[in-house]
């Protein structure tokens, strides 16, 4: 499988797109603006403690308090089972780290437990371990890296743990000690700059997007890196020289008149990834509704007939599916607790095999799974660890119309509406003679057409004028009652 990365950066934003075999899988969006928090360290003030909860509100200097839950702490040796007010007091002082970026009206979440990654290491200050990467499946090679760092780590000043990530595979020596190197400096200023700082304030920003997705997705087996813009070719020809010269030689400046993601059609694929439907090569085709509770994704034959039988063709189509599924959930980010709907199979084998494939499908993903067998009703309930906004959020807002409903109400229905808001009013205001009904072209037209003798009816029932007004910006559910 070959990997290329694509980085487009304009003085607002920057986005990745990150293709395994000419598809695009992931898209990375920061804005200038908005820039992302994971990974971020800060030195916050405890403003309320939950013991309800087990959890406190902490400040950390942004526009909502962030939230800080015990089983994201780091407690004294000894303590069995802490309650949070053996750790937490209001007002008390805390190095924290953000795990999870604010995701709608919800503030940042928190951890004690801190991390700093690099290229090849993951140093945690409070641990007290070595850990391999479970995707380093070579037990000599997990064997030698662990030598590795046994005989390095005493040179550093470093605390606690070190993790080997799974870019250190096959790494020399030397290059997994200048990570080391960096990790101890790092952790230094760290150090310095907590002492020196006040309360709230940022202590450790982690790397813009391009170095950061450079550093943790860029392997062997990434081809080529595409950047268009000079300035940031040149600081990740920098970055890359110290942290993976192996690499360095697959950074290409992209200096063509037409912009990057339209040259390589990642421009289609991120508006076709706003879209409810998506197309299956086969005929069939997947809905997607995301929600705030949950993501459903509903899996239809469509003009797909091309199986043996009926039992086959739906078999056919649940495998592909499983595979345009796992890329989906990584191409729009998408999170939290979500049910997939596969076609319903008459057969045992079928089922196992389907959720065997999409177990498979859903390894590649960089964010961690967990599913459930696939029920008499072809139902698989799944979580996907949400860390940033999905692409739709991050891309979009609610329908103005509609709200985010998805529908709206007919103009039938909002005529009715208006009829009973004038009836109400009657009874309100017994003394005016009249109303004005502003309200938008559609509802208008309907009550001259099909609600004209409705229209008469109320008129004679509430003995009232009616005026009808046409207001081109209204939307269909909007409108006014004005007494007259």
């Amino acid at each position: 499988m070959s990997d290329e990365l694509f980085i487009n950066v304009t003085p607002m934003e920057c986005r990745v797109a990150l293709t395994e075999d000419c598809v695009v899988n992931e898209v990375f969006v920061e804005r200038t603006l908005k820039r992302g928090l994971v990974g971020n360290i800060y030195k916050g003030k405890v403003v309320r403690v939950l013991p309800g909860m087990q959890a406190a509100f902490v400040d950390i200097g942004l526009s909502r308090t962030a939230f800080l839950h015990i089983n994201d702490m780091v407690w004294p040796k000894g303590m069995a089972n802490p309650n949070v007010f053996e750790l937490l007091q209001q007002g008390q002082t805390l190095t924290v780290q953000v795990m999870k970026d604010m995701l709608g009206t919800k503030g940042a979440r928190l951890t004690t437990d801190l991390s700093i990654p690099s290229r090849y290491l993951v140093f945690m200050p409070f641990g007290s371990h070595v850990g391999v990467s479970q995707k380093i499946e070579s037990e000599s090679e997990r064997i030698r890296l662990r030598t590795i760092i046994d005989h390095i780590k005493g040179k550093y000043a470093l605390p606690g743990s070190v993790i080997i990530r799974t870019a250190a595979e096959g790494a020399s020596e030397d290059s997994i000690e200048r990570d080391m190197a960096y990790l101890s400096r790092l952790w230094e200023y760290i150090q310095r700059k907590k002492r020196a700082i006040t309360v709230p304030s940022l202590v450790f920003e982690e790397l813009p997007l391009p170095q950061r997705v450079v550093r943790d997705l860029a392997s062997e087996h990434t081809e080529k890196i595409y950047v268009d813009t000079e300035t940031v070719y040149h600081t990740l020809t920098a970055f890359m020289a110290e942290f993976m010269p192996q690499l360095s030689t697959r950074l290409i400046f992209h200096s063509e008149q037409k912009p990057l993601f339209e040259t390589y059609h990642i421009e289609d694929d991120i508006q076709k990834a706003l879209q409810t439907r998506v197309a299956l090569k086969s005929g069939g085709y997947l809905m997607i509704d995301q929600t705030e509770a949950m993501t459903t994704i509903d899996v239809n034959t469509g003009s797909y007939v091309g199986g043996r039988s009926l039992e086959d063709t739906v078999y056919r189509t649940n495998m592909e599916a499983t595979e345009v599924i796992g890329r989906q959930l990584r191409l729009r980010n998408l999170g939290g607790i979500l049910i997939i709907d596969f076609i319903d199979m008459q057969e045992e084998i079928h089922r196992a095999e389907v959720l065997k494939y999409f177990e498979i499908v859903l390894a590649k993903d960089h964010a961690k799974t967990k599913i459930t067998q696939v029920s008499e009703l072809g139902l698989v309930e799944m979580t996907r660890k949400r860390t940033r906004e999905s692409l739709e959020h991050l891309l979009c807002d609610a329908c103005p119309t509609c709200q985010g409903r998805g529908f709206v109400k007919t103009a039938e229905t909002v005529c009715y509406e208006i009829f009973r808001e004038m009836m109400k009013l009657t009874r309100q205001y017994p003394h005016q003679t009249g109303f004005i009904l502003v309200a938008s072209t559609v509802v208008i037209d309907r009550m001259l057409t099909e609600e004209a003798s409705a229209l008469t009816d109320i008129m004679f029932l509430l003995n009232r004028s009616i005026q009808l007004q046409v207001e081109t910006l209204y939307t269909q559910e909007q409108y006014d009652v004005i007494l007259s």
